[in-house]
């Protein structure tokens, strides 16, 4: 049978004059009933006339409480009823108090407090007791329906006719600030200090100030300040560093300065974080000489500072172009082991590119080298290829390739994009082809990115090539890659390879998407295959694709380069009876082609028909319109890059 009437820890050592008996009836661990006697002191008085709690009766309560798991959790149960009414005198609201500190589970607090007032005769809350369960509710904020029941709570209390005292109203402010409707809520609350006549205290304000501040009504926290101010309170370091915060956020500046003023006249220490907003305030206004002076005092309290600070005052510094000073208190940093992060080595960067120094980085990178790692190389290179600087990346690229044995996939990424971006494709299939080496897998992405640089150049040995390596390598192309491929063969007007790649593609475990078709009706059209373009047309409407705008348009195009205009006329109506609206491109291209044949009446009617439809004519409308209307039949074309493949759509010369 469990032991109910031991009691741990001071509870041993309190010394009663009178003892209260108590006969507990219990189950052993065979099933059998056992009857137990609990004796426990009886309640004295200390010196000033307050009741002493029975700490020997607290405990076994609570032990009985806690032993209850609380989903079937239940205060009547004979057990708990027997042991809670039979002391005499009765439990009092400080021991009831006691107890409630002591459940493990709000739930267990919930039920045993409203158990209480309902079985002890006489029995009512006082302002602890209901302030004990404020307390545990306000720290159980995850559980169902919290704030709804520290509502009820306190109606009850005031229903109830208990006077609360300022700890409940503190406990209140401190639930309530910050939350949805938290504002009527405060209201609430100054209510009870006037209903239950009670002095507001420095603790309080505090409380009241940063419950505003929470949510967002600096006003208010304002008139709490200069409130307390008068009254003679004083804040905290941490209520003066959230009003500071919201201050520079506010861009209340003179504001900011008096109250940082003030801390001083009160004798309130500013510390490391007071001056990091000071700091990153005086760094917005462009007061960089002043950021370092509030940094430089800082030290004399704060000896080693954050990389948080160290960041604060280095962007300052940037903003006002202090390169020099900015590389200079980064050495500091080093001196002082304080660690810099991804964030510092951005506002370095940030300052060398600025003032025409990227070649430094490398210097300040080998004397922070201790605290680099592979994820700043990866950032510091993909921020230097984006900026424009690829051989700084490579040389930084470099430093990483020759410091780690393991290599990191992000910095491969970035400087495989970068030598693409800019043309350097030799340097990217060497790279593609030793990357292994330092533990790092290429896979179909990388492959791609060197497969769209080859493609541009035209380079299409290397081409294929590279894809039977990687087909060799175990990976699987996907269907960026043929699309690449489509659009590169087509590019250098290798039509059989486009082709070929597009039967590759239906093979595979791909399927052909609508760019995929786009591109060899494309390709086929603009290299004079126009049947073969059209039949490819068909065949993915019975694959279940429906052509776009943009096939739409390229096919139109083909026919109307080849002056077969019925059949680009058609397709066009086709277009409306799918649902495919043309855009201005897919009028051009067969305003082009009409007005190339002579048929400038159907001309001027398509040209009707794109006003009704509400678009905008273009410099290649009006440039058809003046032919039309001149009666020259010209040849010169204004051409148009489709958006999708590169390629040309619209009029064709």
């Amino acid at each position: 049978m469990k032991r109910i009437d031991s009691c741990v820890g001071p509870c041993r050592r309190r010394h009663f004059s009178t003892k209260y008996t108590a006969r507990v009836t219990g189950a052993s661990a065979d099933g059998r009933t056992v009857s137990v006697t609990v004796e426990a002191p009886k309640l004295d008085q200390d010196p000033r006339g307050y009741p002493l709690p029975r700490h020997h009766l607290i405990c076994t309560i609570t032990q009985l409480l806690n032993s209850q798991p609380h989903s079937s959790f239940d205060p009547h149960s004979p057990h708990i009823s027997q042991l809670v009414q039979t002391p005499t005198p009765p439990l009092t609201p400080s021991e009831v108090s006691e107890i409630l500190k002591n459940l493990t589970h709000p739930y267990k607090a919930i039920k045993f407090f409203q158990y209480c007032p309902s079985q002890l005769p006489d029995f009512r809350h006082d302002c602890f007791s209901y302030n004990r369960l404020l307390l545990i509710l306000s720290k159980a904020t995850s559980y169902p329906d919290c704030y709804s029941l520290i509502k009820q709570v306190v109606e009850d209390m005031v229903h109830s006719g208990a006077r609360g005292n300022i700890s409940t109203v503190n406990i209140l402010i401190g639930v309530f600030g910050g939350k949805e409707g938290g504002l009527d809520e405060l209201r609430r609350c100054l209510g009870l200090v006037r209903k239950w006549g009670l002095k507001m205290t420095g603790y309080t304000f505090k409380c009241l100030l940063q419950a505003y501040l929470r949510l967002d009504e600096l006003d208010k926290a304002l008139q709490v300040y200069k409130e307390m101010r008068q009254l003679g309170h004083k804040l905290d370091i941490f209520a003066y560093n959230m009003l500071l915060d919201a201050l520079v956020k506010a861009l209340k500046v003179e504001l900011t300065y008096k109250i940082f003023e003030d801390m001083g006249r009160v004798h309130c220490e500013p510390d490391e974080y007071t001056y990091t907003i000071m700091i990153r305030m005086t760094g917005k206004l462009g007061k960089s000489e002043e950021s370092l002076e509030l940094f430089q005092k800082m030290l004399k309290n704060v000896p080693n500072p954050s990389v948080i600070a160290y960041n604060t005052v280095i962007q300052s510094l940037t903003r006002g172009r202090m390169v020099e000073k900015v590389v200079f208190l980064f050495f500091k940093m080093i001196e002082n082991n304080c660690r810099p992060n991804e964030f510092t080595y951005s506002l370095l960067l940030n300052a060398l590119v600025a003032d025409g120094q990227v070649g430094r980085l490398l210097e300040v990178i080998s004397l922070s080298k201790k605290y680099i790692n592979k994820s700043i190389y990866a950032y510091l290179v993909r921020s230097l290829s984006k900026l424009g600087h690829a051989s700084d990346a490579h040389k930084l690229f470099c430093n990483l390739w020759n410091e780690h044995e393991k290599g990191d996939k992000d910095a491969y990424m970035s400087m495989l994009d970068s030598l693409c971006c800019s043309g350097k494709t030799a340097e990217a299939l060497e790279l593609l082809s030793q990357v292994h080496e330092k533990g790092v897998e290429a896979d179909t992405v990388m492959y791609n990115k060197v497969f769209l640089a080859l493609g541009k150049s035209k380079q299409l040995s290397h081409l294929h090539d590279l894809f039977e390596k990687m087909k060799q390598a175990g990976l699987v192309p996907d269907i960026f890659t043929y699309n690449i491929l489509l659009s590169s063969f087509g590019r250098a007007g290798n039509v059989n390879e486009a082709v070929k790649c597009f039967e590759e593609l239906e093979k595979s475990h791909c399927t052909p998407d609508i760019i995929s078709y786009n591109i060899l009706i494309n390709c086929l059209g603009k290299f004079g295959h126009v049947d073969e373009a059209h039949m490819r047309f068909k065949e993915m409407q019975e694959n279940g694709i429906s052509p776009d705008v943009i096939t739409y348009s390229t096919l139109i195009e083909c026919f109307g380069k080849t002056e077969r205009v019925e059949m680009a006329t058609n397709l066009f109506d086709e277009m409306f009876a799918q649902g495919c609206f043309p855009n201005i491109v897919t009028y051009n291209i067969l305003l082009d082609c009409l007005e190339k044949c002579g048929r400038t009446a159907e001309a001027v009617d398509l040209y009707v028909k794109l006003k009704q439809q509400g678009l905008t004519p273009d410099s290649i409308t009006h440039t058809i319109l003046e032919r039309l209307q001149n009666g020259t039949h010209g040849k010169l074309r204004i051409r148009r890059k489709n958006p999708i493949t590169g390629w040309i759509v619209s009029p064709l010369s």
